[in-house]
């Protein structure tokens, strides 16, 4: 089915999208920016789809143009989506659509001004069957200075039929004439019921490993995807759920056994440390409110009641410090077993 209507969260930047649609006002280019996994590639998709979708025009019609100072988040205007039954769109949905073209680069870190080039003659070619030829152009911010220019033309003067819609992770790799040729649309993080409500809808994921991935998405759809699919996330995770309910236990001798243990996981210690401070948020929010609910750790309650037993707010306000420190010592390549050893006694004696 695609379309906007299977889109969680970017409300305003799919109002405005559809209000273009609506208005027959759609730009021949647009710029869209966010992170990785924030779902840049989802709505270009969505809005290709939707604007060659053979029975937009009638939906159109049936409700009638509104006027342009209508609110775009008006309950009439949300109608408007790819039907997902017609030939255009199974066409889109199956990534067969003629008119629909996801331009990719040669090289690998390198959007190069060859494929500019290319990219500017194939736009000349008329739509095969559509109103609009799409092209959906990700990673614009590996385009070089000389691809950018290459492309200001196709910008400056584009066939009437054509729509640019180009993704990128930095609006900042953008030459400001490009920026200032395409309506530029910042995607912002999606509410975290939302992303919770996907990884439980579509991935089936429980809401324990939901809450945990949530928690460390900040927003990111596909970033929570990957997590919650991820075996060495997983492993991280019980390996982080081990130290913490054992810590106050262990002797030296199992600490620096531990410290070794950890060495294979350098590469994964900033989920590890991201893990602790979780836990220990967890454990100040029941400190200071003896609700369970708002925990992240649930599956890890009478640990997290413990451990607000026995530990202070300045206790654990010293441990989330020591946190941030290791952090930032292991960014400025100070001694990993060092930095470590010292989070995990700074851990055991708070």
């Amino acid at each position: 089915m695609s379309g906007f209507r299977n889109i969680y969260g970017h409300e305003k930047t799919i109002a405005h999208l559809r209000s273009a649609i609506v208005l027959d006002q759609v730009s021949h280019a647009y710029l869209i920016s966010g992170d990785e996994g924030m779902g840049k590639k989802t709505l270009a998709r969505a809005f290709a789809q939707t604007l060659q979708c053979e029975n937009l025009q009638m939906e159109v019609q049936e409700m009638g143009r509104p006027d342009a100072h209508a609110a775009p988040d008006d309950a009439s205007w949300k109608r408007i989506d790819a039907c997902g039954l017609c030939g255009s769109c199974k066409q889109t949905v199956s990534g067969n659509q003629p008119d629909i073209l996801t331009w990719s680069h040669e090289k690998v870190k390198l959007f190069s001004v060859d494929d500019a080039r290319k990219l500017a003659e194939d736009i000349q070619i008329r739509p095969f069957s559509g109103r609009y030829k799409i092209y959906i152009v990700p990673d614009a911010q590996m385009m070089n200075v000389q691809a950018q220019n290459a492309l200001l033309k196709t910008l400056e003067e584009p066939p009437e039929y054509a729509v640019l819609i180009l993704l990128t992770t930095s609006t900042d790799a953008m030459l400001e004439t490009i920026r200032s040729r395409c309506v530029l649309l910042d995607l912002k993080p999606v509410e975290d019921a939302k992303v919770r409500q996907y990884l439980m809808e579509q991935c089936e994921i429980p809401d324990y490993e939901a809450d945990i991935c949530v928690a460390f998405a900040q927003g990111n759809i596909g970033k929570a995807v990957s997590l919650a699919g991820s075996e060495d996330f997983r492993e991280t995770m019980d390996r982080a759920v081990r130290i913490l309910t054992h810590i106050r236990d262990w002797e030296m001798e199992e600490i620096s056994a531990e410290v070794k243990a950890l060495v294979p996981y350098k590469l994964r210690i900033d989920d590890l440390l991201d893990l602790f401070a979780v836990w220990y948020r967890d454990v100040l929010f029941f400190k200071a409110t003896r609700q369970i609910d708002g925990i992240i750790f649930r599956e890890q309650t009478s640990a997290v009641r413990k451990a607000a037993r026995e530990s202070s707010y300045e206790g654990v306000q010293m441990i989330l410090d020591a946190n941030r420190k290791a952090k930032d010592r292991l960014r400025a390549n100070v001694n990993f077993e060092l930095t470590i050893e010292l989070l995990l006694l700074a851990m055991k004696e708070n």
